[in-house]
């Protein structure tokens, strides 16, 4: 069963969550999309998780997607650090006793990093996917952030997310996608970046996923993090040829089902 929300994150802010309940729940994944993109590029995954029995939270960032907020535009790091706690909050109280996951990609793997380092304690374990936790390909922190934080980039991203061109045409035309970002979204995730670099507390189990042609995030970053976290149970698997979209990649299957063995193993 399929159900889409609004609901008021931590300050009020206006999200629009998606929520898929299988028949029999095990566990619940919270699922945290990247920059320019939305939930609803997740649908292919979800189908894979609920079909394990995986109850499944995923929601459009602030100025993404359905979301309120100013387009493509965060005021500082901590709104989407801290939308994110509010879903995966949400997630808990709605399902008391489950083990709660959370799988972020690219910008939503550094939302999902600084969630873990900030909020210990809270969930189970955490995935990420070409997550953007160090910036080694310049992304963000190259951008101008002397000027006004309102000014707007184009997204040049699409060439760059997967080799499978099916995919970057969908991206394209997916009217969903943003078309631009903004310096102020840059200014936040840079500043995130260097707090997630000042903070390496993250002790969460961890599963680091990443493509080794990823030109978008590099995969030095999964690599550095790797390196700075305490965590004890930690992996990770670089995919050979792969570009930045793992979950969306020719071997998306196999990258999928690392993650769903992962958390299962971990669920016992």
């Amino acid at each position: 069963m399929r159900k889409e929300l609004t609901v008021a994150s931590f300050d009020g802010m206006e999200l629009v969550m998606t929520v898929d309940t299988p028949e029999v729940c095990k566990a619940v994944v919270v699922f945290v999309h990247g920059l320019c993109e939305h939930q609803g590029r997740y649908d292919y995954i979800t189908g894979k998780f609920t079909a394990r029995d995986f109850k499944v939270y995923r929601f459009d960032h602030r100025g993404h997607g359905k979301s309120s907020g100013d387009r493509y535009f965060y005021t500082n790091k901590d709104e989407i650090i801290d939308d994110t706690n509010f879903i995966v909050e949400l997630a808990k109280e709605e399902n008391p006793g489950l083990p709660v996951y959370v799988i972020g990609h690219s910008m939503g793997g550094f939302a999902a990093a600084a969630f873990g380092t900030r909020y210990p304690d809270v969930v189970d374990g955490i995935v990420l996917s070409g997550g953007l936790t160090r910036d080694n390909t310049g992304l963000i922190i190259n951008v101008d952030m002397g000027l006004d934080p309102k000014t707007e980039f184009p997204n040049e991203l699409g060439d760059g997310v997967c080799s499978d061109p099916a995919v970057v045409e969908a991206y394209g035309k997916d009217p969903l996608n943003g078309k631009f970002f903004t310096v102020g979204l840059c200014q936040s995730i840079a500043e995130g970046l260097r707090w997630l670099m000042d903070n390496k507390t993250f002790s969460y189990p961890v599963l680091l996923l990443h493509g080794e042609k990823d030109a978008l995030v590099s995969p030095k970053d999964t690599q550095d993090f790797f390196a700075d976290i305490r965590s004890e149970d930690k992996q990770m698997k670089i995919y050979g040829n792969a570009c930045h979209e793992i979950f969306n990649e020719y071997i998306r299957d196999e990258v999928i089902e690392d993650a769903l063995a992962w958390i299962e193993y971990r669920l016992g």
